[in-house]
C-alpha cells in the first residue's frame, strides 16, 4: 500500500514531543572526493520483509537494580527493527532497497516512514493500518559494560496475508537482485518467500532463534545469517561447526550460512558447487581447531581466514563438501565503543551489498565486520552506519 509521510515527530506518553534525529545529520562519516568514488553494483535493487520500529535509547552508567532509579547520560529516539536497520544500512552503502512491513497511522508510524525515506529506502510497499499502534522498543545501554537490553512491544495489528497481494509483490520484486527476511511474522513471510522463489529471486534469511514457521522459510533460503545461539538450538548438534554441517545437510538449497559471534567475529560455511569424490574426509572439529590457529589476534582490522574445499564429516550428521571461513571483528578501542544495538543488522546490510557486488567471501566478511564496527561507534542502530563514500570502506569497494 502506498503511503506518504507528514511528520518527523514522536509523541511521548507524557504529552511532550521529541524530534526524530535526522540520520544524515548525525552519521559520522569520512567521505571520498567526488573523483574517487567507488563503483556501485549493477544490480542494486533488493527487497526486505520484516520489522521496522521506533527505538527509545537511553544510556546509563549502570543497569538499575529492582526498585532503583537511575539517571540517563544520553537519550535518543530513532528508527529501529531488524529489517528497517538492515535496509537502511544497505541504502547508505548504495543499494536501492524496498521494504515490505507494517506501521500504524500514528505519529510513530509516520516518523518511521519519514526516516526510512530520508535514507533512500522505498516505503511504498509498507502497509499503513488505520488505528492500532506501531512497533516500538525501549533500549537501555550500559556505558560501563558496553551491553544493551531491549524491551520490545509488537505493533497492532500485525502484518497479515490479507495485507498483501501477488500483484503488489510482483511490483516489489521487479528486477530485484535479492529478497531478505528478518525471521519475523513467519506465516506472512512464507507467502512472500514463496512468491520470490517462483520468480527465481535469491533469498537471504536471518535466524535469531527457532520459532514456529521458520523451518519452512529456511527451506527456501539461498543464504542464511544466524545468531551464535541459533545453529545448535535448531540442530541439537554438539558444537557450532557440526551444527553448520547439519544445517547445510538439512537445507539443500543453501549456498552459505554465516553465524555471527559478536566480538569474536563470525564463522561461515560455503557449500562447494562440485563434490570431489576423491577428497579425503576430515573431522570438522579437528579441522576448525587447526584453522583457528591461523588467526592473528594482534591484528586490529577485520580479516578472513579461508580453508580449501574439503569434505567435512561429523558424527551422526554425515558429510558436506565445502569451505569454512573465519571472519574476525575489528578491535574497537574501549573509548570508541558506544553501543552494539543493531550491529547484527548492519552486518547483514553489508552482506546484502556484498552479494549484489559478487564479493568473494574473503572480502565480504571483513567488509561486513568493518560496517558493523562503524555502527558501534555511535548510539542507536543507525546513527553510525557508514555511507558508500566512507574512506574506511574504500579498500573493499574499489
Amino acid at each position: 500500500m502506498a503511503c506518504t509521510c507528514a511528520s518527523k515527530l514522536f509523541s511521548m506518553t507524557n504529552g511532550s514531543v521529541v524530534t526524530l534525529n535526522s540520520p544524515r545529520r548525525f552519521a559520522t562519516t569520512i567521505k571520498m572526493s567526488s573523483n574517487s568514488l567507488p563503483p556501485l553494483p549493477d544490480d542494486r535493487i533488493i527487497v526486505g520483509f520484516g520489522m521496522t520500529t521506533v527505538d527509545f535509547l537511553a544510556t546509563v552508567d549502570g543497569y538499575p537494580k529492582p526498585d532503583d532509579k537511575v539517571r540517563t547520560t544520553s537519550f535518543k529516539v530513532q528508527g529501529g527493527g531488524n529489517a528497517g536497520n538492515a535496509l537502511t544500512c544497505a541504502a547508505r552503502l548504495g543499494l536501492k532497497p524496498k521494504l515490505i512491513s507494517k506501521v500504524a497511522d500514528d505519529p510513530h508510524g509516520y516518523a518511521i516512514l519519514d526516516e526510512l525515506q530520508a535514507d533512500g529506502v522505498d516505503t511504498s510497499f509498507i502497509v499503513v493500518s488505520k488505528g492500532g499502534s506501531s512497533t516500538f522498543s525501549y533500549v537501555l545501554v550500559d556505558s560501563q559494560t558496553k551491553t544493551r537490553t531491549s524491551i520490545y512491544t509488537p505493533g497492532e495489528p500485525p502484518i497479515l496475508l490479507d495485507d498483501l497481494s501477488r500483484l503488489m509483490l510482483l511490483s516489489a520484486f521487479d528486477v530485484a537482485r535479492l529478497v531478505y527476511f528478518d525471521g519475523m511474522s513467519t506465516k506472512t513471510a512464507l507467502f512472500v518467500a514463496q512468491e520470490a522463489a517462483r520468480n527465481n529471486i535469491p533469498i537471504l534469511v536471518e535466524a535469531e532463534s527457532p520459532r514456529e514457521g521458520l523451518d519452512e522459510l529456511l527451506m527456501l533460503a539461498d543464504f542464511v545469517v544466524c545468531s551464535a545461539r541459533f545453529p545448535q538450538a535448531w540442530t541439537q548438534a554438539p558444537s557450532i561447526p557440526s551444527a553448520l554441517i547439519s544445517m547445510l545437510s538439512r537445507l539443500p538449497k543453501i549456498n552459505f550460512v554465516i553465524v555471527t559471534l559478536g566480538g569474536d567475529g563470525c564463522l561461515m560455511l560455503e557449500r562447494s558447487a562440485i563434490e570431489d569424490a576423491d577428497l579425503e574426509e576430515k573431522d570438522v572439529e579437528s579441522f576448525l581447531e587447526f584453522l583457528y590457529k591461523k588467526k592473528d589476534d594482534s591484528l586490529a582490522t577485520p580479516t578472513c581466514i579461508p580453508s580449501v574445499v574439503t569434505k567435512f564429516k561429523t558424527s551422526g550428521i554425515g558429510t558436506i563438501c565445502g569451505r569454512f571461513f573465519i571472519g574476525t571483528a575489528e578491535k574497537i578501542p574501549d573509548s570508541e565503543l558506544i553501543d552494539t544495538t543493531g550491529a547484527g543488522d548492519a552486518f547483514i546490510g553489508a552482506i546484502m551489498y556484498a552479494i549484489c557486488a559478487n564479493m568473494a567471501p574473503e572480502k565480504m566478511l571483513p567488509f561486513a565486520a568493518q560496517v558493523a564496527a562503524a555502527k558501534c561507534r555511535a548510539l542507536g542502530a543507525r546513527t553510525g552506519l557508514p555511507y558508500h563514500t566512507d574512506l574506511r570502506l574504500a579498500s573493499y569497494l574499489s
